[in-house]
């Protein structure tokens, strides 16, 4: 048993607590009161649940302060990720992720849905092991100590109607039969019956999962077997939906409806499902996405780089869609930075405030994002939960002074100010200096 002593702590619930003591068995919560320190071990500052990262493509990370250079629009960037797509091997991926994954680890994340479509080979061939990039993931995140829910995504068109090219061919399974075939297949054994390669762990810290990558990028007749296929497995669902204008004029023509419109006819939504981004939407598709308690994922700090736009989120959230939290292309990888932009992108778009409290968006960063993810029993500080503790410095420059209760955490701090983090009990901090040297050297081999 491990206890710690909480100086300040918010829970998952209420306002921040002064001096609270749990205790830790087996990587879960067995006590959480109010009361002296004892014997416990003292933590300093302002303790919260572990972090969600909802939605990610870990390879973006090495487009960081690459793509911001120059004019452009989403589908120039599109180009130039494509581009690090086409040279990424199981071995090179593996080592971008973990790095990754290690700097998520650094700002308080202790979960992470990656929305994974880079599957094959160059020009589309299947590796030995077909879900060898798959592993590949799930090791990085096992090396870098966070929970991994691998979003095993159905790619397989270039818009709609339109096959799938150039480095795009790496994505596609050919149809949803053959993608849900894949994933049912066993990782390749050795000789001796031991599976080879990477990708073992234990259920506790991975979650398989489904994803539609668009409406553009998934036939409408394709859909409903991504969904069965996670309906089946009870397991989580996500899909990019209306992220550009373009996407939903594209749907508009070939379908006559909106890609919100054309999931809900494919049986694709409902509380499973979490729809990434969801920026251009009708008054219809929020009542569609509300009423079947689909989550929304919002990944600011992408969306303001690529000049998406701002979506409804506090509409969303009102019509009965819980709000969760992605980094999606890693532009800046800071769950602090993504809750309170949702708020103030809200201001931007009404020029009004106060749209969201400081306790729902540690919500959506916390236990509705664990949720989402199918990590039940994560984000709360609670006798029965998962042991992730998240600790904020509360005297550094940006957070002196600003209370040390959760509007420090959400519209003061950054993920700079994470001191520590536990995950399921077990300290997974990362030496910050060692990091940066890892992915300076891991980017430096992909992108010189």
């Amino acid at each position: 048993m491990s206890s710690y002593w909480l100086e300040r702590a918010w829970t998952g619930e209420g306002p921040v607590r002064d001096g609270v003591l749990v205790d830790v068995v087996d990587g879960v919560f067995t006590r959480v009161v109010d009361g002296p320190p004892g014997d416990a071990e003292r933590v300093a500052g302002l303790t919260i649940p572990g972090l969600a990262n909802c939605h990610s493509h870990a390879f973006h990370r090495a487009l960081r302060g690459r793509t911001q250079r120059e004019r452009g629009t989403f589908w120039t960037w599109r180009e130039q990720m494509y581009a690090v797509a086409s040279t990424l091997t199981p071995d090179t991926y593996f080592e971008l992720a973990r790095a990754t994954y290690r700097e998520m680890a650094a700002v308080g994340i202790t979960s992470v849905g990656e929305f994974h479509y880079l599957h094959h080979g160059p020009g589309g061939t299947p590796y030995d092991d077909p879900n060898a990039m798959s592993h590949a993931l799930v090791e990085a995140a096992r090396e870098a100590g966070i929970r991994i829910a691998l979003l095993d995504t159905c790619y397989l068109t270039a818009g709609i109607g339109r096959p799938p090219e150039g480095v795009q061919l790496r994505f596609s399974d050919g149809d949803a039969d053959s993608w849900a075939a894949r994933l049912l297949r066993p990782p390749v054994t050795d000789a001796a019956g031991s599976a080879a390669g990477r990708g073992s762990s234990d259920g506790s810290t991975v979650r398989w999962g489904a994803a539609i990558h668009s409406v553009r990028a998934v036939p409408r007749d394709q859909m409903p077997t991504v969904a069965a296929w996670a309906d089946q497995h009870r397991a989580p669902l996500h899909v990019h939906l209306s992220e550009q204008v373009a996407e939903n004029e594209a749907c508009l023509t070939a379908y006559g409806a909106t890609p919100t419109e054309v999931l809900a006819q494919a049986g694709a939504l409902g509380r499973r499902t979490t729809a990434v981004h969801a920026t251009h939407l009708t008054a219809f598709d929020v009542a569609l996405l509300g009423g079947s308690r689909t989550r929304a994922c919002f990944c600011p700090t992408t969306e303001r780089d690529l000049g998406d736009g701002i979506g409804p989120s506090r509409r969303l959230l009102e019509a009965g869609a819980p709000l969760t939290l992605g980094s999606d292309s890693h532009a800046v990888i800071d769950l602090f930075e993504e809750m309170r932009a949702v708020e103030l992108d809200e201001r931007l778009a009404t020029r009004e405030r106060g749209h969201w409290s400081a306790e729902e968006l540690l919500g959506a960063a916390t236990y509705d994002g664990h949720e989402s993810l199918g990590f039940d029993g994560a984000g709360r500080i609670a006798v029965g939960a998962r042991a992730d503790l998240v600790t904020l410095d509360t005297a550094t420059v940006r957070t002196a002074g600003t209370g040390a209760d959760t509007g420090t955490a959400v519209f003061a701090a950054s993920g700079a100010d994470v001191v520590r983090v536990l995950r399921d009990g077990t300290d997974i901090t990362p030496d910050a200096g060692d990091l940066g040297v890892e992915l300076d050297r891991v980017i430096r081999r992909l992108l010189p």
